[in-house]
């Protein structure tokens, strides 16, 4: 069985390494120029969207030794593959079959040569209390379970993106699943727009983190929300994330995505050249 390798907390751990992937979404452009542009201007990696670049079903073994030869002629490597369901993993009306597609989204990323499938699980039911029950949240946990366990035979997880509940009530839920089940993308600003502090839950889920979404932003007082701003403009502390990563000997990519950007090129090369000054 394969186990994920979880950091031996009596290693030492060494120093972070800053890879640096864009979300290929980001540069609004075809698949093949959103590539060409990511190498331009400075990614070592690419964040590919399982439903809209590529899908599963597509990939053949010859389509994926030609994304393989495109990646390598530009010296790109795959940092994470979105799949964004529908529905969450606690919705019981088609279940099996987004837990199939997440199965064969999980399939193309080890192809791809990566360990990350990246979605939203959906808002984590609270723990019911003693002798109660929760139909919504034991429903998560089998079928979180269940991809788990399709988890440790291909050797691609799913990671949960941070930012609808805080990190303590993400951690009891990794906690209820069998080990290795599910991972951490952790994303700053879905945590700060979504009104939780992103400085600690990196404290309840640094452990837990393969893939990191690098991405800011601010509670906007006057309109009553919070917003995206470019990367290093909001209330995220990324030198204090990146210390908590390397105390885990984090070894994954930090993926830049700008959802709302007026000049995305401009920005994503902006937030790349951001983070390897840190």
């Amino acid at each position: 069985m394969y186990l994920f390798p979880w950091p031996d907390v009596g290693e030492r751990s060494p120093l972070l390494q800053i890879k640096v992937g864009v979300h290929l979404a980001s540069l609004r452009q075809p698949f093949k120029k959103a590539l060409e542009t990511a190498a331009r201007i400075g990614a070592d990696a690419v964040e590919i969207d399982a439903r809209n670049h590529i899908k599963p079903s597509e990939m053949t073994r010859t389509a994926v030794r030609h994304l393989h030869k495109k990646l390598s002629d530009l010296n790109l490597n795959v940092s994470a593959v979105t799949f964004q369901t529908r529905r969450s993993y606690s919705d019981i009306d088609g279940i099996e079959r987004r837990v199939d597609a997440t199965k064969a989204a999980m399939k193309m990323a080890y192809d791809l040569g990566c360990h990350v499938v990246v979605n939203q699980i959906g808002k984590v039911p609270e723990r019911p209390a003693e002798d109660a029950e929760s139909i919504e949240r034991d429903l998560l946990i089998a079928t979180l379970s269940e991809i788990g366990k399709e988890s440790q035979r291909v050797g691609a997880f799913l990671a949960a993106r941070t930012g609808t509940e805080d990190g303590p009530t993400m951690l009891d839920l990794i906690d209820d699943l069998p080990t290795g089940s599910l991972v951490v993308d952790f994303d700053p600003g879905n945590l700060i727009i979504n009104g939780f502090s992103s400085a600690e839950a990196i404290k309840s889920l640094g452990k837990f983190v393969q893939h990191v979404h690098a991405r800011d932003g601010v509670q906007d007082l006057a309109q009553g929300r919070g917003i995206e701003v470019p990367l290093g403009r909001g209330s995220a502390d990324f030198p204090n994330l990146l210390g908590n990563l390397e105390e885990h000997q984090y070894h994954g990519y930090l993926t830049v995505q700008r959802d709302h950007a007026e000049d995305p090129i401009s920005e994503v090369a902006n937030a790349i050249e951001f983070l390897k000054n840190i």
